[in-house]
């Protein structure tokens, strides 16, 4: 009694080991529906990797093999592919390549130099005043256009009209000393004549005189320079052109030292564009230069693309630099509109001659290989061939060849990225309206036989999942 009331729990009776009956609950059960789920999430996963294989190795970006393997499936569901289906690379390299095309022309070239150049003024002058005082007046606004003789700015002119007055006052003086010297000089002629003075006396009023009519003159160019001075106290544009800035305001004392000067006047009509050339061009630019032609020339703007101005060439420099192998030229513009500003950097484009009739294709269909230049040229069955060509003068958008293309064949000058030599074409222009459906039908029924493969591999994988489980 007392064993068993110590350890009570010896007396629990045990859990039966034996299944139990049919009539009752099972007490395993919890642990049998847990491995029949697992069996079947495993199934169901090993049926959607054999499912992804299968997609995976039939689509065209697949393993070895795998696009031969959807392609056949593919030919099964649908009958026939469309040339943009899953053949890869290969199909696309035997496909027509849609190209634009351009006639070789025959035509004038013109040979133009091209260069960058700077607009340089023809003239530019600081004014500064040539004599002392104070500015009373500035008539000019900044940025004005002025002619050569407007009057720009007034300096106080008092102090040379009163020089100019007192000089006029000493001219009366010694013109009167002069008159007065010669009626003497004329006495003693007269005098020396009845032998009642002596000669001396004579010789000596006649140097006297000669040295009032030296006065006299002095005197009187002392009055045209204080007239002068009063003429420079009115200051005037000495070249027609656009003022900038003033840098003198009315009220300043100014001298003729001045270093900035009152303002600075540009000359724009006409004005100059200075540009360098090859030394090579310079015999051809002789050539015609020296029977009196005038060459050509237009200005362009930075991009290259906007005619400024139309002017011809100037003149060029008696020496070639020697560091560059260059030469300087000048072209003078008229400059009505303006377009054309000091230290303006402009394209110049120099019109040395004209090539006639020369075969002329758009730049764009010439291009550059390990051969040299060369074209694809399009022959009659729509194939096209690599040409070899010897070009000429280039004008912007148009090429001249000199040797290894007529005129009248056709160029491909876009899309040749993907060419090659007996590559097929196809020139948007001429193809015809129902192409482009047949292959829009074809794909759609690539597509839909394709989805069909797809949807009966889902099935299968379907049908195997519930066959394992």
């Amino acid at each position: 009694m007392d064993e068993q009331q110590k350890h009570p729990e010896s007396q629990r009776p045990a859990a039966s080991a034996s299944p139990p009956s049919s009539g009752g609950a099972p007490t395993g059960v919890p642990g049998q529906v847990k491995r029949h789920r697992g069996r079947n999430i495993a199934l169901i996963v090993a049926a959607l990797v054999i499912l992804g294989v299968v997609l995976w190795r039939w689509h065209p970006w697949g393993g070895p093999g795998g696009g031969a393997s959807g392609a056949s499936a593919a030919s099964g569901a649908s009958g026939a592919r469309s040339p943009g289906g899953r053949g890869g690379r290969a199909a696309m390299a035997n496909l027509a390549q849609p190209v634009h095309v351009a006639t070789a022309v025959q035509g004038e070239m013109p040979v133009v130099l091209t260069a960058l150049g700077t607009v340089t003024p023809l003239a530019t002058v600081t004014v500064l005043p040539q004599l002392s005082g104070v500015l009373q007046d500035v008539y000019f606004k900044e940025g004005q256009m002025v002619k050569k003789g407007d009057v720009l700015a007034q300096i106080d002119p008092r102090p040379y009209q009163i020089s100019l007055e007192n000089a006029q006052g000493v001219l009366v003086r010694d013109e009167a000393l002069l008159q007065t010297a010669r009626l003497d000089l004329k006495r003693y002629q007269t005098l020396l004549a009845q032998d009642s003075i002596a000669s001396q006396q004579v010789d000596t009023q006649a140097s006297l005189v000669r040295q009032y009519e030296g006065t006299v003159k002095s005197d009187k160019a002392n009055i045209d320079s204080f007239k002068l001075d009063l003429v420079y106290t009115r200051i005037t544009a000495p070249v027609s052109g656009r003022v900038g800035l003033r840098q003198v305001d009315p009220g300043n004392y100014v001298t003729s030292s001045l270093s900035t000067g009152i303002v600075v006047i540009t000359q724009l009509q006409p004005i100059s564009v200075i540009f360098t050339t090859s030394e090579d061009n310079l015999q051809q630019i002789i050539q015609h230069t020296q029977n009196g032609e005038q060459l050509s020339a237009t200005a362009y703007d930075r991009s290259n693309t906007v005619p400024l101005e139309a002017g011809s060439l100037k003149t060029m420099d008696n020496q070639i630099d020697t560091t560059t192998g260059t030469v300087r030229l000048r072209a003078i513009f008229q400059n009505n509109n303006t377009r054309l500003f000091p230290n303006q950097f402009v394209n110049t484009r120099l019109l040395v001659d004209t090539i006639k009739d020369a075969v002329i294709v758009p730049t764009t269909a010439v291009l550059n290989g390990s051969m040299g230049q060369f074209v694809y040229v399009v022959k009659a069955d729509n194939t096209v061939t690599v040409r070899p060509v010897k070009i000429g003068p280039v004008d912007g958008e148009r090429t001249s060849i000199k040797s290894g293309l007529q005129v009248g064949e056709r160029v491909v000058t876009d899309g040749s990225d993907r060419l090659r030599e007996g590559a097929k074409i196809t020139i948007p222009a001429d193809r015809p309206r129902g192409a482009s459906g047949a292959h829009a039908a074809s794909g759609a029924a690539a597509a839909s036989g394709a989805s069909g493969a797809s949807g009966a591999h889902a099935r299968h994988g379907r049908h195997a999942s519930q066959a394992s489980q």
